[in-house]
């Protein structure tokens, strides 16, 4: 694949497993960041090792250890998970090709997530959990590549995971402390503890709480 056919938010395969590009930087040689969507780990790369895949009805993958299926026809309930395929954001919506967001209410088929972006009926399709009947396992480029035992592990990832969440908190990441109603950018961290710029500490789990903080700034996607 070259380099200027890449674009950010883009579904591809990169070592045989389904990922998302991140960021492109031309001016790199390994130009490509990737997250892998089975975890969330990333992963740094040339364009020429990867491949491409574009999600269609019915495609099923891994997504932090849980498997969903994509429904194109299906209208969402809230606390269910949206996959942007069609991005035509407001002016005060922040959001971009192939953004994965949990619905907060709809109406209309339209939705509010809980990052507070309006998304319309026509933008995305619903990431239905679990494998439906005769969908297409996009999880891997090769699936006969893939060792019965790794199979194994990928598809129980999910009993083992205490929450849905799919940002891994970065330094320069701004967030909404709730209870203090302030907006904060992480300034440092450890393995397990996030340092905010208004002096506070919180363990990085404390960020999964959408009661106590809210995510409004990525430092690597840019917005």
């Amino acid at each position: 694949m070259k380099l200027f056919q890449v674009r950010k938010g883009q579904f591809v395969f990169y070592k045989n497993e389904l990922h998302k590009v991140y960021s492109v930087k031309p001016m790199f040689k390994h130009s490509i960041h990737l997250y892998r969507f089975k975890d969330m780990q990333q992963e740094i790369t040339s364009a020429s090792n990867i491949e491409p895949c574009r999600p269609k009805h019915n495609d099923t993958f891994i997504f932090y250890g849980r498997r969903y299926t994509i429904d194109k026809n299906k209208r969402p309930d809230p606390g269910e998970l949206i996959l942007i395929v069609k991005p035509a954001p407001d002016f005060l919506d922040y959001y971009s090709l192939n953004e994965i967001e949990k619905v907060e209410s709809v109406e209309n088929g339209n939705v509010v997530t809980t990052r507070d972006n309006g998304v319309k009926h026509s933008e995305y399709v619903v990431m239905v959990p679990g494998k439906a009947e005769d969908a297409e396992d996009i999880a891997y480029y090769d699936k006969s590549l893939v060792s019965d035992e790794q199979l194994g592990d990928d598809e129980t990832a999910g009993l083992t995971a205490e929450q849905d969440h799919f940002d891994r908190p970065v330094v320069g990441d701004m967030y909404l402390d709730i209870d203090r109603n302030v907006k904060a950018m992480i300034v440092a961290m450890s393995d397990d503890e996030v340092y905010f710029g208004h002096d506070v500490k919180v363990h990085v789990k404390d960020l999964l709480n959408e009661d106590k903080f809210r995510l409004i700034y990525r430092f690597e996607e840019g917005f």
